[in-house]
């Protein structure tokens, strides 16, 4: 009798080249959903602006009440300066979630499960922060990291945990996206191959395997909510920290 060993629920988050040019350069499992997740984008995008009239079709409906959605949030969290980064809000919001609902489909891959990808988004906002406040207020950024009326003797301390915290948004961000998307996937797939092993026992085990299949649709349901807050978490992050970064609140 031939054992069956049952695979990892982290083997769907392998990154699997899949050609490469020399050693150099290696077009990916990842690399390729994350452009279907771009192209998809592209594609919706020219749905709902191709043929678009004063009473929007459905397509058209669903991108105005994304921008709204979006543009929003800027408004409420940054104000009316906020308005010049709105592109860059509104593209790494729909980015986010395309990713993350695109890892939803069965047998595709989820690019925002890894840390190197959202490590990488976080890092370029990051820094790209950090040059928004530099050319805004020049030297007087680093006054951002010195609470006001501390005496002297406590700034030192208060400076550096200021600056350790300032720091952490980088990992804050990365982990949050990359933790949420790994472990709920990797719950479902846990869930559903207990299903599988119950059912192919048969019997009673094999009704009760009933239990963790119901768990795994309500997981489903919930994965999908999930995807989209966790994108709507790491817009609004974005806006908080460029608030901080204009105002220097």
């Amino acid at each position: 009798m031939r054992l069956v060993v049952p695979l990892s629920p982290f083997e769907q988050f392998e990154i699997n080249p899949i050609f490469s040019i020399n050693t150099s350069f290696a077009f990916t499992n990842s690399s390729l959903f994350a452009l279907i997740a771009v192209l998809s984008l592209v594609f919706f995008f020219y749905l709902a602006t191709y043929k678009s009239s004063i009473v929007p079709n459905a397509w058209q409906s669903a991108l105005e009440s994304v921008y709204e959605f979006i543009s929003g949030m800027v408004y409420g969290q940054i104000g009316s300066k906020g308005y010049k980064y709105l592109p860059l809000i509104f593209t790494t919001f729909t980015f986010i979630l395309a990713c993350n609902m695109l890892g939803m489909v069965p047998y595709s891959f989820t690019v925002t499960s890894h840390l190197v990808i959202t490590l990488g988004l976080a890092m370029s906002i990051f820094i790209g922060v950090n040059i928004i406040a530099a050319n805004q207020h020049g030297l007087h950024f680093f006054s951002f990291f010195l609470p006001q009326g501390i005496s002297l003797a406590l700034a030192p301390f208060l400076v550096l945990i200021e600056i350790i915290s300032y720091l952490f948004r980088v990992v804050s961000l990365a982990v949050r996206l990359f933790a949420n998307m790994m472990s709920g996937h990797a719950l479902l797939k846990i869930l559903a191959g207990f299903s599988w092993t119950m059912s192919s026992k048969g019997g009673l085990i094999a009704v009760a395997s009933i239990i963790p299949l119901a768990i795994v649709f309500a997981l489903t349901g919930l994965e999908l909510a999930i995807a989209f807050l966790q994108a709507y978490v790491f817009a609004i992050l974005v806006c908080i920290y460029l608030n901080d970064a204009i105002h220097l609140h």
